[in-house]
Parts: C-alpha cells; structure tokens; sequence
C-alpha cells in the first residue's frame, strides 16, 4: 500500500484521492460505523470543553459539526478529526473573559485566516520540526491548568467572586472555597472518574465517558441532587445550528486581537499536525501537512462564522477513528453528521447532565494528555530536562505561547551550545 509520501507537499485533499481511487458500499459501511464511533466520544467531549472554556456546550458542538465536517473534507489526511480541544480551553477561557465571545468569534476568524496562509506558503514543514520536548512540556502544562480549572464544577464549590485565571491565585480561592463543596457533585463527578476509568481497563470497546454522563445524568434527575447542570446554568441546547453570521471586524477590533489570533494559529498548527503525525504513525501513511493546515484553517474561518470555538485536529478522537476501523475521511465526516443529528433530535436531554461530569470528562482528558513515560524520560537528559522544565514552568507561569516561545529558545541555545535536547523516543 502507497504511503503518500510522494505526495506529502501537495495541494490535493485526501477525500478527493479516496474518490478518484473509487468508493465501495462496504468502505461506506466502515466509515459510517467509525464515524458513530468517534460522534459518541465526541458528543459528551465537544460540551465538557465549551463549558471548560467559558461558553455554552453548544459552542463546542458547533465547533465538532461544522469545523470537523471540514477538516475531514478538506484535509490532508486520510484518518485526520477535527474539533475543540482541551490544549485550548485556557486560551479560549482567556479570550472570553478579556474580549467576550464575540472578541473570540474574531480571533478564531483571523486564526483560521493565518493557518491558511501558513499551508499556502508552504511552512507547514517548519511547525513539525517544534522539538519534542516543547511539546511534551507545554501539553503537561496545559494539562495541570485544565485540571485545576475542573476543581470548581467537579466539587461544586461556590466562590464569592470571579475565578481568577492564573494557577496560584486560583489554587487559592479554590482551598479558600473548600466549605462550600457541594457532596452530591463531588459525588457525581468522582464516580464518573471511577467508571470511565474502570470501563477503559474492563470493558474498552465501551464507550466510557459518555456512559459515564449518562448514568450520571439519570441518577441526578432520579434522586432530584442538588446539582448544577447545564439547563440551570445555561438553559439547555438549541435544537439546531445558528445561521452564519460575520463578526464586528473593525480594524480597530482586529489589531487589539491580533496577538491572541497569533496564540490561536500557533497552538492550532503544532496540535494539528502532531495528531496527524500519530495517525501517520498508527496507519504507515503520509498526511499532506500543508494541506492539513489550508484545511484548518478554513474549518476555523467557518466555525467562527457559525459562532462555535477553535478546531484542531485532535488526537483522542483521531486515534478512535482509526481503532473504530476508518478507512476514508468520509468517516470523520459522518461524525459530525451524527453529533448534528443528535442536537436535532435529542438536546433537551442535554440540559439534565450535571456539570460535575462533564468536569470529570475533562479530568480523565488531562490525565491523558500528560506524557507521563516521556516526561520522566526526558528529565533524565539533561539538556531535555532543562527545555522540558522550562516550558512546562512558563506555560503554568504566563501561557502556552510563552512557554512554546521560552522552550523553543532554550532548545535553539542548547543546539548551538552543541547539546541538543533528545528527540521524541
């Protein structure tokens, strides 16, 4: 079987080759049952990181419908699923409280703009070569701000002001806000840690998280737990999308967002790619990384315009994909055609989840995505241990585009200094 490679640099989606190549019932038959796969993953995923990141759950669906619909179509990989993702949940929180959501909205319009001009010039190539221990650090430290952002919802702590953003003062509002657990959440949200994880290690093929939220859902509406869920806190889900529409994109407007457009098209470029990457990895393919990036980028200009939050290739759900037994992209595709027709048909059920499961999604998410094998391997060198520490440090400290910037200039010292950081394992 070709492995693309002769092809990596070209401007040809991988949806037109499958097509080209010809398309069978029985291929139809594998994608579909993938993509349901992948829709039941990222049906409770997509509302627990809208909800992570300061918004309503429904801006995440938007964000796995209309943006994972186009990566998926547009993309240079075969295996490739587009959607939110946990890496950017601070920075969205962030953009949120800062500029509001349509300030957001714009942001990810521009970065979308960026990651297109990026794989039309040809510079997809230069993001991959982000050294390995850059990514290992930043992605921990992403992890560690995740998690302590899920303490207020999974323990149900009521805080007497806003929650603030950086890690120390609100580790100590936090503890501050210890008395006010609320039992039943914390209840609900730890058992619904104890079954995704019992349901991974016993029943894999399962799918954890949203049994998990489901059972979690009906025990709290059963017993009437005094709870909060999503209807209390935002009024349920919409049976359906938005119609599109243009944000405010004053010049004004768009120079005060620039910078954080910026952070949105670096971490969505390294986040993408790294997961096409692993799905290269786990198939013996090549994805088209430039026009992985053209793709991104026109999923993130049009899930802006349908009011959802950033998109990127993610890496759980891309891993599911291929494991589900994806042969196309027509498989990603249909995820997002699935999880649209569950926001027609089924989201006033939505609004009975309790918010503690949700953030007991995310904490499982976070334990996923700290390398932790990688992690201790590179402590052991000492040139990888310093990049590694460095970025995880300003990553927790400042943000991620601080810590990928004072990583990767802690990489380029070592290099030149003739000790170069070790390369992924």
């Amino acid at each position: 079987m070709a492995d693309g490679s002769s092809t990596a640099h070209v401007y040809w989606p991988k949806l037109l080759s499958v097509l080209t190549e010809g398309y069978r019932l029985s291929t139809l038959r594998k994608d579909a049952l993938a993509g349901l796969t992948v829709a039941i993953v990222a049906l409770p995923l997509s509302m627990a990181i809208g909800v992570a990141s300061g918004v309503p759950p429904e801006r995440g669906l938007y964000a796995a419908i209309i943006g994972g619909f186009l990566v998926s179509a547009l993309g240079g990989s075969r295996f490739q699923v587009g959607g939110p993702a946990g890496a950017f949940i601070v920075l969205v929180a962030a953009t949120v409280t800062q500029f509001g959501i349509d300030g957001l909205l714009i942001a990810v319009l521009l970065s979308g703009l960026f990651l297109t001009l990026l794989g039309l010039s040809g510079l997809g190539a230069v993001i991959r070569y982000i050294p390995h221990a850059v990514a290992v650090g930043f992605t921990s430290g992403i992890a560690v701000t995740i998690f302590a952002s899920q303490l207020r919802d999974l323990a149900g702590l009521t805080l007497p002001g806003v929650e603030p953003g950086d890690i120390i003062p609100k580790l100590i509002a936090l503890a501050n806000a210890l008395p006010s657990t609320n039992l039943p959440a914390l209840t609900l949200g730890l058992a619904s840690i104890a079954m995704i994880f019992a349901l991974r290690r016993f029943r894999p093929d399962w799918p954890g998280m949203l049994i998990a939220v489901a059972l979690a859902s009906v025990v709290s509406a059963l017993a009437h737990l005094p709870v909060e869920t999503i209807a209390t806190r935002f009024g349920g889900l919409p049976s359906g999308i938005p119609l599109p529409q243009i944000p405010d994109l004053s010049w004004s407007r768009v120079v005060q967002l620039l910078p954080t457009a910026l952070s949105f098209t670096l971490l969505g470029g390294i986040e993408s790619l790294l997961s096409a990457q692993i799905a290269d990895g786990m198939t013996g393919r090549k994805h088209r990384y430039n026009m992985e990036l053209v793709a991104q980028g026109i999923a993130n200009v049009a899930t802006a315009l349908f009011g959802g939050i950033s998109v990127t290739g993610t890496i759980a759900r891309t891993a599911t994909n291929i494991r589900a037994g994806a042969q196309t992209p027509i498989a990603g595709m249909l995820h997002s055609v699935f999880l649209l027709g569950f926001i027609v048909i089924a989201a006033p059920l939505a609004g009975f989840i309790p918010l503690a499961a949700l953030a007991a999604v995310l904490v499982v998410v976070c334990w996923n995505m700290v390398e932790r094998d990688e992690f201790a391997r590179l402590l052991r060198h000492a040139p990888s241990a310093a990049v590694l520490l460095i970025t995880f440090g300003v990553t927790l400290a400042i943000d991620l585009t601080a810590g990928i910037t004072a990583g990767c200039i802690a990489a380029a010292a070592l290099t030149l200094a003739g000790r170069p950081p070790a390369p992924s394992h």
